[in-house]
Order: structure tokens, then C-alpha cells, then sequence
């Protein structure tokens, strides 16, 4: 049987990522992301749902994540679980 692993998420960082460097010197940086939903319940009443996320970058990608990203910025994220 095929599998296929693939998430994308777009919402904002709560908080500013924490870089940290592993031992042979590769990249770390740890974000959390909020991911709100909307929606109109069966009432027509207007709904909201937020999902928090954590998430991990490596190498550059998360050089780059803790040189431009900060607090409150809206980003897209596309990995795997």
C-alpha cells in the first residue's frame, strides 16, 4: 500500500523561535504556530477554533527562521508529521 506524509499549515508564531545548534553544528529552531479556524455553526452563529502547533526547522531553514521571524508574524508551513 502507498503512503503519503505531507501537512500545510499557514497561521502565526506565538511566541519568537529558539535557535539552538546541535553538537556537529546543524541548526535547530523551534517555532509554535496558531492555526485558527472559522467557520458558521448550523445556527448561522460565526465560530472560531485555534489549533496550536509545534514545529521543528533544520540547516538552513532554520538559520533563516531565527535571523527573519519574530512574534505575531504570519507564516505558511509545509513538512511532514
Amino acid at each position: 500500500m502507498a503512503s503519503f506524509n505531507k501537512v500545510i499549515l499557514i497561521g502565526n508564531l506565538t511566541r519568537d523561535p529558539e535557535l539552538r545548534y546541535t553538537s556537529k553544528g546543524t541548526a535547530i529552531a523551534k517555532i509554535a504556530l496558531a492555526v485558527n479556524r472559522n467557520w458558521t455553526s448550523e445556527t448561522g452563529e460565526k465560530k472560531e477554533e485555534v489549533t496550536f502547533v509545534d514545529v521543528d526547522a533544520f540547516g538552513k531553514q532554520a538559520e533563516v527562521i531565527g535571523q527573519y521571524l519574530k512574534k505575531g508574524r504570519p507564516i505558511m508551513v509545509e513538512g511532514r508529521l
